[in-house]
């Protein structure tokens, strides 16, 4: 993180080495694959609560995640207040009407229409809780001070994968949402004009009759997604 003081490069010796054969460190990819391979978008929650303090360990280990300079550009609201989600599915169902009313969206929504989305928004009071991600996208000190913050979508973007691997290892499920434009996030949220909202996560048990998209399985194969250079 940034303060004012001068910091200096101050080496120390790597306090967490993990030593792995070859075959300990493939099992241990392989087993983490397998994990992640059950990991699905959930819309359908339970009324089943989750302790506050799992999500909490979850944001910390979202908080480790790399940054530009170390500034851990970001910030996470942990809402649980049901008057909260509440005005935040109001609001987000403006937008979401909005954008599914409008001509100007139609090869967006073509493209949506295999997900099986739609203006309504329940999970964002069905789940016991929602995280709203914030960017900083710059800090500013007790005098008002504005200081830069760099590489902010990047690293945001690393922390929320922090984040949504964390939530599934928990055992719970999440949905990404994303309403546009989301100003009324950082409104309802009490956050400072220099944060922005990047996305929603709702977060919970799934429910029991819950459903997910057939097309929501079919990941890109590794050839796809992967160019060697060895």
């Amino acid at each position: 993180m940034f303060i004012r003081e001068k910091l200096n490069y101050e080496p120390q010796p790597l306090p967490d080495r993990a030593e792995m054969s070859d075959a300990d460190s493939s099992a241990a990819a392989r087993a983490y694959l397998e994990h992640m391979q059950t990991r699905h978008t959930v819309r359908d929650f339970s009324s089943r609560p989750v302790p506050r303090e799992i999500l909490e360990d979850c944001i910390r280990t979202a908080g480790l995640a790399p940054s530009g300079a170390n500034h851990q550009p970001w910030h996470f609201a942990l809402i649980g207040n049901p008057e909260m989600k509440a005005a935040i599915r109001e609001a987000a169902e403006v937008e979401e009407r909005k954008f599914y009313e409008s001509s100007t969206h139609d090869e967006w929504i073509k493209a949506l229409e295999p997900i099986g989305t739609g203006p309504h928004k329940p999970h964002l009071e069905d789940a016991p809780w929602l995280i709203v991600v914030f960017a900083e996208r710059y800090g500013v000190f007790d005098d008002g001070t504005r200081y830069k913050n760099y590489y902010v979508p990047e690293s945001v973007g690393i922390a929320s994968g922090f984040l949504i691997a964390a939530i599934h290892n928990a055992g719970l499920v999440c949905l990404t949402h994303t309403p546009n434009p989301m100003g009324f996030l950082t409104r309802i949220c009490k956050r400072p004009a220099s944060n922005k909202p990047l996305m929603i996560l709702a977060v919970g048990h799934p429910a029991s009759d819950a459903r997910i998209p057939r097309v929501a399985k079919r990941k890109k194969p590794l050839e796809e997604i992967l160019s060697h250079f060895d």
